[in-house]
């Protein structure tokens, strides 16, 4: 009996641990995602302002999502280097100069493509872009800046050597070209419209080179493998967000002007400028069931290289990260009922 019963207390004790370290295993798998946070920059494009309605829809509440504005996407960029945040709303021109310094980031949404959005404007007397020879032209320093200035000017037969560049953030297109600082200015909104409004001749917009200028969400690998279901809490309410702005622009156009100071129907005027492609669309292009995307991308990188805005060629494929905006739903919209 003292035998039988020091074997059942063996065994109870064995089976104990076992289970014990069952736990133990099972609880050090399981990722708490509340201790890393999610951290997206972004300036005041309206192509971007679907996650600020998703945000103030109340999509993001209790998350670590935490959406960080900066005034000019050179900014945005160098907080990303910095690793001050995990994710980026930018160009995929941009996207692409990252990815040449270092292979962690992952495109993982596409927010618009730019059909006009993106400007060179003249002062009254510069009607074409061949005037501009020899003249000032304000532009940010950014890869964006450098590559839509540059294709303008292929366009018309002219290259970077013909133009004197005046190096201006965001901030600053407005002012300095009402102050005659520079002869044309190469912008977006919201200075796209005010700069319209002096008088400002249109030289130059990106309908004129299709598919060239996209705007996507980016984020690091690191915050894939930490935050996937944080990741995709965010790619949710963009496409929750760009659902309700397309059923209910009314009701969704005050919420988005706030952010860029703008009224509600100066905020849907500037939307005019660019394509904001839906669920569908970005589950074949970055899936690569649409080839569009990759094949502009290719285009893109042969035309940087020429014109030295990259330093080395970038593995195109390895960038586009399809699995969030797969196990996207809109079923379930609350906001559009």
């Amino acid at each position: 009996m003292n035998i039988s019963y020091k074997r059942k207390g063996f065994f109870k004790s064995v089976i104990l641990i076992f289970i014990s370290g069952i736990l133990v295993i099972t609880l050090s798998n399981c990722k708490t995602e509340t201790t890393f946070p999610l951290r997206i920059g972004s300036n005041i494009w309206p192509g971007y302002a679907t996650l600020y309605l998703a945000r103030d829809l109340g999509d993001y509440t209790n998350t670590t999502i935490k959406l960080v504005d900066y005034p000019s996407a050179t900014e945005v960029v160098r907080a990303y280097r910095h690793e001050e945040i995990e994710g980026v709303a930018l160009t995929i021109d941009e996207a692409l100069v990252l990815a040449s310094t270092q292979d962690n980031i992952r495109i993982v949404a596409i927010f618009n493509i730019s059909d006009g959005g993106d400007v060179i404007l003249g002062k009254p007397e510069i009607k074409t872009m061949k005037d501009l020879k020899g003249k000032r032209v304000g532009v940010e320093s950014t890869a964006l800046g450098a590559f839509f200035l540059t294709r303008g000017l292929e366009e018309s037969g002219m290259s970077l050597e013909d133009i004197k560049i005046v190096s201006l953030e965001l901030s600053e297109h407005e002012k300095a070209y009402q102050n005659d600082l520079v002869d044309a200015i190469v912008t977006f909104y919201p200075p796209k419209s005010k700069i319209l409004e002096m008088g400002a001749n249109l030289l130059f917009d990106s309908s004129q080179i299709p598919g060239e200028i996209v705007d996507v969400l980016v984020v690091n690998t690191g915050a894939i493998e930490n935050s996937p279901q944080t990741i995709q809490t965010l790619i949710n309410g963009h496409f929750k967000g760009l659902d309700y702005l397309e059923k209910k622009p009314q009701e969704a156009s005050p919420i988005m002007a706030k952010r860029s100071q703008v009224t509600p129907e100066e905020f849907l005027e500037s939307l005019n400028g660019l394509r904001q492609p839906n669920l569908q669309e970005n589950q074949d292009l970055l899936s690569k069931n649409d080839p569009s995307l990759i094949n502009a991308m290719e285009k893109l990188v042969t035309i940087m290289l020429d014109n030295k805005l990259l330093t080395n060629t970038v593995d195109i494929e390895s960038l586009l990260d399809d699995r969030f905006v797969q196990n996207v739903t809109l079923k379930d919209n609350e906001h559009t009922k």
